[in-house]
């Protein structure tokens, strides 16, 4: 009844008076089309291919339920994480539905729904080169050098709180952890849950200095600026998702567990 009464509402929500886009809404441009395009970078396990080469993860299947919802078909963009913003401010494709966290600066460019997710930043650390510690502080030092990804969070994170230490960024966080695993690093720094399945599956070489996360972060949808038809049909569908458990079983099943392992690309 809830999903059959949002659809309707959803069919029907009218568009919002505004001067620049009052009817070029990206909710109208999808409808029309047929397709709602998601754009999103592979971060385990938001977004990761099967063993298929097929996308799967948290975030493929909150695009598909939404697209599902609006009564479209869904299509994921692969899209590098440092030129996401750009890509979607282009036009490449509608929303970025991909584990990206609300921050000021970002919002300077795009708009963002309520969040859908909310997870944080962690780190897991070398027990070669820089064993037995049990304090993020402990890792602000000018001898230490720390791993993270270029245009994450994380990135921030690190220089805000570990000022003293380098920190070397990279394009995809599988660079990351393999330079701490070759012993070039210190510490990783990325989002949950990555740094507790690295030290599962590295427990001779990597260890959580804390199991707490560093700063909480709140992930959104994504959008063009000045569209708040968008806005009102997203954040009542996210309100509607949360309500009926939809997104809370899927952040269980991918972010509190790994039965999803066996699937995925080696």
């Amino acid at each position: 009844m809830l999903r059959r009464t949002l659809l309707a509402g959803l069919a029907a929500a009218p568009a919002l008076a505004h001067p620049a886009r009052a009817a070029t809404s990206v909710i109208d441009d999808i409808r029309a089309r047929g397709t709602l395009r998601s754009g999103l970078s592979t971060f385990v396990p938001w977004a990761m291919r099967d063993k298929t080469g097929a996308l799967i993860g948290y975030e493929l299947d909150v695009a598909r339920r939404l697209a599902a919802d609006l009564g479209v078909k869904h299509e994921p963009v692969p899209t590098a994480w440092d030129g996401i913003i750009p890509a979607l401010i282009a036009g490449n494709f509608d929303l970025i539905i991909g584990g990206m966290t609300k921050t000021p600066a970002r919002a300077e460019s795009i708009d963002f729904t309520e969040a859908y997710s909310f997870s944080g930043v962690a780190m897991c650390a070398s027990k070669k080169t820089a064993p037995g510690l049990t304090s993020a502080a402990a890792f602000n030092r000018p001898d230490f050098t720390l791993v993270a990804r270029r245009g994450t969070n994380a990135v921030p994170t690190a220089q805000q709180m570990m000022p003293q230490a380098t920190l070397r960024q990279f394009d995809d966080d599988a660079q990351a952890l393999q330079e701490l695993l070759n012993g070039n690093a210190m510490a990783w720094l990325t989002s949950t849950p990555k740094p507790a399945f690295a030290a599962i599956d590295h427990p001779n070489e990597l260890y959580l200095p804390t199991d707490k996360v560093l700063v909480g972060q709140q992930d959104a949808m994504g959008l063009r600026k000045d569209d708040p038809k968008a806005l009102e049909v997203l954040n009542a569908w996210i309100a509607a998702r949360k309500q009926d458990g939809f997104l809370a079983e899927r952040f269980h099943y991918w972010f509190e567990g790994r039965t999803w392992l066996p699937l995925v690309q080696a």
